[in-house]
């Protein structure tokens, strides 16, 4: 028991300093990604290959196979798809496998977010995604990262990751790119100047020409 114990405590540490460590590596991002909040307020709507759909508060919808769910800019898609309706019969988390699940989102500024995983489990009213087991999240610009578990916020692109076992959080920050050197103009070419040109002087005694025989 002591040694289980001891391997917890080990365990949970480990996380909450992986998720510690996360949270400075994106304190170094320029900005904050925020994901377009307009997309909460589109209608949300799915394609599959069988539906098992109820319209009705605390219920569950069930999408199978190619599934594609969409609101706004956000897509997700996978091969199995639980919808979860809340007391006021708005969809209130999402919970989707596949091989992988897929998760992408436009930001404020059109950057995109792809996130990957076996498992995806999306919190639709606080938007906040869970990938698990073998899961990647890409921000476009700004960079990736790799873990057995990763939780994003979309409201404000926090990422946390866990490790399992002996596996390792993995991530590529990328340097903020600096803008390009102005090229400097080339001097003009000084002008050329012209040298006036003097007219011959015309000798005054070829002014006229003489007729021989007449003075």
């Amino acid at each position: 028991m002591t040694a289980t114990a001891r391997s917890h405590r080990a365990s949970a540490s480990r996380k909450f300093a992986v998720g510690l460590l996360w949270a400075a590596l994106l304190g170094l991002l320029p900005g904050l990604a925020l994901a377009k909040k307009s997309d909460r307020e589109q209608p949300l709507n799915y394609v599959a290959k069988t539906t098992n759909a109820f319209n009705a508060p605390n219920t569950i919808t069930t999408l199978t196979g190619s599934v594609k769910i969409t609101q706004g800019t956000l897509l997700v898609t996978g091969d199995v798809a639980k919808l979860y309706l809340d007391a006021d019969t708005q969809i209130s988390r999402v919970v989707v496998t596949g091989n992988p699940a897929h998760i992408q989102q436009l930001d404020e500024n059109n950057n995109l977010m792809q996130g990957d995983a076996a498992t995806l489990d999306y919190d639709n009213i606080h938007g906040i995604a869970v990938l698990s087991t073998h899961a990647s999240v890409k921000q476009q610009g700004r960079g990736e990262f790799h873990g057995d578990k990763l939780t994003y916020n979309t409201d404000t692109s926090l990422i946390t990751g866990e490790s399992n076992g002996t596996g390792l959080v993995s991530g590529t920050i990328m340097p903020k790119l600096k803008p390009a050197a102005a090229t400097p103009a080339k001097p003009a070419a000084p002008a050329q100047t012209t040298t006036p040109t003097t007219p011959a002087t015309v000798p005054a005694h070829s002014a006229s020409t003489s007729i021989p025989g007449q003075p």
